[in-house]
């Protein structure tokens, strides 16, 4: 585990198949320490996750459960999705104690919803630090870019791409990618540019 910004830790394990990182983050906040789409962390990681306590554990869609049933039995923090993604996750397996949807607040951050790859995707703004963690509505692939998945795996590209048209007004400079490479300055460029490429 690492400290990727002030505050806001990360682990990852390399998908062959993708060919790119997988991500969790942890993120340290006053209100409560939070868990974001964690991948299973190795013993050390989920030794710290344990110390310094999480508050909930956030998964951001309906295929980034990961390791979050470990998180949530080795620190007693529940797990919470968007209802239209909990029925899929709940199936794979995902032990879900609460539903998160866009306009909550949560720690830090503002709860936006950005249907598209599934109905319950969300992404989570945190505006005073210009920082935006994500889980598959985009991806940090190649290294430096966004990107979206292959529109095979998207239930509706039309949505995916309106709602990232509506993150366009958001003043980024980092976006924490679950999938792929973060960036760590200047994000808002980058997605103008993946933006600016759709039809």
């Amino acid at each position: 585990m690492r400290e990727i910004v002030d505050g806001i830790f990360g682990w990852s394990w390399f998908s062959e198949p993708h060919g790119y990182d997988f991500n969790g983050w942890f993120v340290r906040h006053p209100t409560g320490n939070l868990c974001i789409d964690p991948v299973e962390p190795p013993p050390d990681a989920l030794d710290v996750l344990a110390r310094e306590t999480v508050a909930r554990i956030i998964v951001t869609n309906r295929n980034h459960g990961r390791g979050a049933n470990l998180v949530r039995e080795r620190t007693g923090a529940g797990i919470f999705i968007h209802p239209d993604d909990a029925p899929y996750a709940r199936a794979q397996g995902l032990l879900i104690d609460g539903a998160i949807v866009g306009g909550e607040t949560v720690g830090p951050f503002r709860v936006l919803g950005v249907p598209g790859k599934s109905p319950g995707e969300i992404a989570l703004h945190w505006p005073e630090r210009r920082l935006l963690v994500v889980g598959d509505a985009v991806v940090g692939s190649p290294p430096g870019k966004l990107s979206t998945l292959r529109e095979k795996v998207i239930d509706d590209v039309g949505l995916l791409r309106t709602s990232l048209r509506a993150l366009l007004p958001l003043d980024l400079d980092t976006i924490l990618t679950g999938d792929g490479a973060p960036i760590l300055r200047d994000a808002g460029a980058a997605l103008r540019a993946l933006v600016a490429t759709f039809p």
